[in-house]
């Protein structure tokens, strides 16, 4: 198996918890991320997530705080697992670097604006609803 400059496999292991950092207080409630928060850039097409495992909250806050745009707060994380990812009919690949860090791809993208974002959503509904949340 192919090893990273992190250190981690190159293959993301359903097993593994992703963290999405929550950037806006907009993207989350009291008690859960909302869908809008894994919704993919339009530039990219893809959802920017770090590999961490939910037992070292400090290392989530550490990571997020590291790769967190200079004019920007960080609110919290959703952690999930890739599994759920998967199980959303989206695959999440590793895109270092930065270290840690990998994509939710294969968001649905169609000339049909409507359909694009219907169906976005809905995958992104199961992500949030998947999501565990982690406020600071």
């Amino acid at each position: 198996m192919v090893a990273l400059p992190s250190g981690l496999p190159e293959a993301v292991g359903d097993g593994e918890d992703l963290a999405r950092f929550l950037f806006s207080s907009s993207h989350y409630t009291s008690v859960m991320a909302k869908p809008a928060a894994f919704l993919p850039n339009p530039k990219d097409r893809e959802t920017s997530v770090f590999r961490q495992g939910r037992e070292f909250p400090e290392e989530i806050w550490r990571i997020g705080s590291e790769h967190a745009p200079q004019d920007r707060t960080l609110y919290g994380a959703a952690v999930l697992t890739a599994r759920s990812v998967r199980a959303a009919v989206l695959e999440v690949v590793a895109s270092e670097p930065p270290a840690r860090h990998a994509a939710i791809v294969g968001w649905p993208w169609h000339d049909d604006p409507e359909l694009k974002k219907a169906q976005q959503k809905e995958r992104a509904i199961l992500l949030a609803q998947a999501a565990e949340l982690l406020l600071l």
